[in-house]
C-alpha cells in the first residue's frame, strides 16, 4: 500500500523575499503573478517517515523520523500547525494516520508510542495488555494511560500518561502483536487478576478461555506461578469460579450473582432442537429444575432489528416444541439490583 500523500504546511518568508529599506511595495499585479514566498519555502514530508508511521499505527520517533529525512525544521512545522501530535518527548503521531482511528486503533497508537518514548526493552503488561489482547471485563480505557512494563525502574524519569511497573517477567513471557511488545495472554492475565476485583477477574477468565488466549489445563499453572505475590489467595478462589462457555461479561456477572444466590444455572449455552433434531436456539442459561431459560440482552447484537426478528422466531419455535418452557431476560441495569435478578428466577420456579 503507497502512504498517504504528505501534507504540506507553511514556513516563515526568507529574509530575501522582503521588502528592502526603500523599495517600493510591489503591486497589486506583481503579487498575482508570483507565488508566495511561504508556499516555496515549505518541505514535503519525506514519504519514507510516513511509511514508518503507518507501519506503528501512526506513530513514530525523533530517531525514526530524522533517519528517514526529516528536519527539526520540519518537525517544528508540522507540530505547529497541528498536522503531528507529540504525545511524548521525542515521539511524534502523524494525524492523517490516527484521526479516524476507534478505541482499539487509539489504544495501539498509545501503546506503540508509548513503547517508542521507553525503549527497546519496554513492552505493554497488565491492563493494557489484556486490552491488546481482546480479554473482555476491564472498564473502559479511559482513552490516555497505558500499563508498560519496563526493567531497572528506578532510573526511569516520569512519563505522562504511562503507568511504569517493574515485575519480573521472563524473555518467554514476552512476545509482539502488530509490531508492539507486550506480555503473553497467560502472563497478562495472571498480572492483571491481582489488580481487579472478583467480578471483573472472573470475567478476564472467562473471556481468556472464551477465546481460546489459555486452556484449561493452563489454570493451574497459572495460579500456582502467583503464589506469594500480594492478591494471589483471592485470585486462587476465584479460579474455580471460571467457564469458558461464557460469552460476554453480562454473562459472567449475572452467572456470579445466580451462584451467590444459591440459584446456579444447570447449564450454559444450553441447545435445544426441534422434533428433527435440529438447533432452535441455544440459551445463555439453563435451569433443569424450574425449565427455565435466562438470556443476557447487553447493548450489542441483540439490540439490531435483525436480531430481534431472529429472537422472536427463536422464541416462537421453542414454544412450539419445548412448551413448558419458560424465558427470563437481564441487562446491565439489573446487575444492580441482584435481588431482582434471583427473584425471577425463583418465582418462575414457582
Amino acid at each position: 500500500m503507497n502512504p498517504p500523500e504528505p501534507h504540506r504546511g507553511l514556513t516563515a518568508p526568507r529574509q530575501s523575499d522582503l521588502h528592502a529599506p526603500g523599495r517600493p511595495a510591489a503591486t497589486a499585479q506583481r503579487r498575482r503573478t508570483h507565488p508566495c514566498p511561504a508556499a516555496r519555502g515549505t518541505r514535503a514530508v519525506p514519504g519514507s517517515a510516513l511509511a514508518v508511521a503507518a507501519r506503528q499505527h501512526g506513530v513514530l520517533s525523533w530517531e525514526q523520523a530524522r533517519t528517514a529525512g526529516v528536519t527539526k525544521s520540519d518537525v517544528r512545522r508540522l507540530v505547529r500547525s497541528g498536522e503531528w501530535g507529540r504525545p511524548h518527548t521525542g515521539v511524534y503521531s502523524v494525524r492523517s494516520l490516527t484521526a479516524p482511528s476507534g478505541p482499539d486503533a487509539h489504544l495501539r497508537s498509545a501503546a506503540m508510542a508509548a513503547q517508542l518514548a521507553l525503549g527497546p526493552d519496554a513492552f505493554a503488561g497488565g491492563e493494557t495488555a489484556a486490552l491488546l489482547w481482546g480479554m473482555q471485563g476491564l472498564p473502559r480505557w479511559d482513552g490516555r494511560t497505558v500499563h508498560m512494563v519496563i526493567p531497572a525502574l528506578g532510573a526511569q524519569r516520569h512519563h505522562h500518561r504511562i503507568t511504569l511497573h517493574s515485575w519480573q517477567v521472563s524473555p518467554g513471557e514476552v512476545t509482539t502483536t502488530t509490531g508492539i511488545r507486550l506480555t503473553d495472554p497467560g502472563r497478562t492475565l495472571r498480572d492483571t487478576l491481582l489488580r481487579v476485583d472478583r467480578e471483573t477477574a472472573v470475567c478476564l477468565m472467562d473471556s481468556a478461555l472464551h477465546r481460546g488466549l489459555i486452556l484449561e489445563e493452563d489454570t493451574e499453572e497459572l495460579e500456582l506461578a502467583n503464589r506469594g505475590r500480594k492478591g494471589c489467595v483471592n485470585v486462587r478462589r476465584w479460579w474455580p469460579l471460571a467457564d469458558g462457555r461464557a460469552e460476554s461479561p453480562l454473562e459472567t456477572r449475572v452467572r456470579l450473582i445466580c451462584v451467590d444466590g444459591g440459584a446456579p444455572p444447570t447449564d450454559l449455552q444450553h441447545r435445544f432442537r426441534d422434533g428433527r433434531g435440529r438447533t432452535i436456539g441455544i440459551a445463555d442459561f439453563w435451569w433443569e429444575e424450574y425449565q427455565l431459560i435466562g438470556e443476557a440482552d447487553g447493548h450489542g447484537p441483540h439490540g439490531l432489528p435483525q436480531a430481534l426478528l431472529r429472537d422472536r422466531e427463536r422464541q416462537n419455535a421453542l414454544q412450539r416444541w419445548h412448551p413448558g418452557v419458560r424465558i427470563v431476560r437481564f441487562t446491565w441495569q439489573d446487575l444492580n439490583r441482584p435481588q431482582y435478578i434471583l427473584a425471577a428466577i425463583t418465582r418462575a420456579g414457582g
